[in-house]
């Protein structure tokens, strides 16, 4: 296949991109850097969670998930939907009406106390900084495929064009390119599934049924269902309210945005898994079955598409990773200044800005050295679930819904959430099989319940 137009058309891309961003215009103050000026509408604040939600973890990884195991991970997926119907139904709208909220470590300061907000605060940049790693190792290996270039220099192009416009626009940057590039994945991927279903598989429609509950079958046989139960909590929990989500649900022009841009993007993932797996699942007969999951997509696309509909889709698969990217390096950039640097100096709102900005580059840079370290793209953001969820969710959501919490209860739950994730995940395996972010879960809300009644009876409430 000739490798001139794709590069062309790619290149092009990017500069449309940048210039979509540029016309977004820069941030003057800290509060449009991340918050946006709290007045996007809904079309914005529900088209910029698809996109950053719909990463490689949802697309590539997805499809590679479909290819071995079918409808299996689509039933997982479904809980990532509730999630997002749940958050939108219940947890954003009060999160939205805090007064002078900037992030989720602002939220959990003004419920507990600032050493709470500290600790959410090095979680979530923690987080931002691993996640958006992945997102880097994914753009690397999509600008590989299109370039031939090494693998450092492929990730160092991604992250910097993506560092450019999220340092000088900030979050209205970031959600202007999001509902730039979720037009046209939204569109494109569907078509190309429509495309090799009806033109591309012997049989068409009939062919892919039978493929389809010979892999599912498969792969509920060959996952027990202990495993079933991690992954279902890992996507129910593990994405809730990460900082770039937190930071739309924050920005949104009134609490009933929040509500129905957390709603409509839970609807919208439904569908979006569905077409994912499906591409997957059309890869069994037309792609060497030796290829591995991240590489199941490209190479598909590679197999069955004419030139023009190739580098479209190459296209889209830069946007899907830029679109993730550019929400955690900025939402990962306000963490570390309102949670890490606010709590101990008081700053002028420009020199907030510039931290913000000198973050974002940190982050960046640090994500761009530790994609190396990413084997896969759905594993590496399953450590970052369960790391995240433990530690930031009980203390955070008991916090919105309770009255008066108790600041011990605050520490010791996030801490406890924290080490335990990180000790059954790198440190210990236990000798029950059971999943990291269970047992985590379960400790920090130990260690809430504990903290609850520590502070309860030193204070005689």
């Amino acid at each position: 296949m000739n490798t001139v137009l794709p590069v062309v058309v790619v290149a092009v891309y990017v500069l449309l991109l940048t210039w979509v961003a540029l016309r977004a215009r820069a941030a003057r103050e800290f509060n449009h850097f991340s918050l946006a000026g709290r007045t996007l509408p809904l079309a914005l604040v529900f088209g910029s969670l698809a996109a950053t939600y719909v990463g490689p973890v949802f697309s590539i990884g997805f499809v590679g998930k479909g290819y071995a195991a079918g409808f299996l991970f689509w039933g997982i997926g479904l809980a990532y939907a509730a999630q997002n119907v749940l958050v939108g139904l219940l947890v954003a709208p009060r999160l939205r009406a805090l007064k002078d909220c900037h992030t989720l470590g602002d939220a959990i300061g003004q419920k507990y106390d600032r050493t709470c907000q500290i600790l959410a605060g090095i979680i979530s940049v923690g987080v931002c900084a691993g996640m958006a790693a992945v997102m880097a190792k994914a753009g690397g290996d999509v600008l590989r495929n299109i370039f031939g270039l090494p693998p450092w220099s492929s990730v160092v192009i991604i992250v910097g064009i993506t560092t450019l416009y999220t340092t000088f626009g900030g979050l209205r940057a970031s959600v202007v390119t999001d509902a730039f590039q979720f037009s046209a994945f939204a569109i494109i991927l569907p078509t190309a599934l429509i495309w090799i279903i009806l033109c591309q598989i012997s049989q068409g429609s009939l062919s892919f049924m039978k493929e389809a509950a010979l892999l599912t079958r498969s792969g509920f046989d060959s996952t027990s269902t202990v495993q079933i139960a991690g992954l279902v909590t890992a996507f129910l929990l593990g994405e809730t309210l990460i900082p770039p989500y937190a930071n739309r649900a924050l920005a949104s022009r009134t609490t009933s945005i929040s509500r129905n841009g957390f709603i409509f993007a839970g609807l919208f993932s439904i569908i979006w898994f569905a077409v994912m797996i499906s591409l997957g699942i059309t890869a069994r007969s037309l792609i060497p079955a030796s290829t591995g999951e991240d590489y199941v997509l490209i190479n598909l696309i590679k197999t069955t598409m004419p030139a023009a509909g190739y580098t479209l889709l190459l296209v889209v698969l830069v946007s899907i990773i830029m679109s993730s990217l550019d929400s955690l390096l900025n939402a990962g950039a306000v963490a570390l200044t309102c949670d890490i640097v606010k709590p101990f100096v008081t700053v002028p709102d420009h020199t907030a800005l510039n931290i913000g900005r000198c973050a974002t580059i940190l982050i960046a840079s640090t994500a761009a050295a530790g994609a190396v370290a990413v084997k896969s793209i759905v594993s590496g953001l399953l450590i970052c679930y369960t790391i995240w969820a433990p530690a930031i969710l009980p203390a955070l959501i008991i916090g919105l819904w309770v009255k008066h919490p108790k600041p011990l209860a605050g520490v010791l739950s996030i801490a406890a959430g924290t080490v335990v994730a990180i000790i059954f995940e790198f440190v210990y395996t236990p000798a029950v099989n059971i999943p990291s972010i269970i047992l985590a879960l379960a400790a920090a809300l130990l260690a809430y319940t504990v903290g609850h009644w520590i502070d309860k009876a030193k204070s005689g409430a």
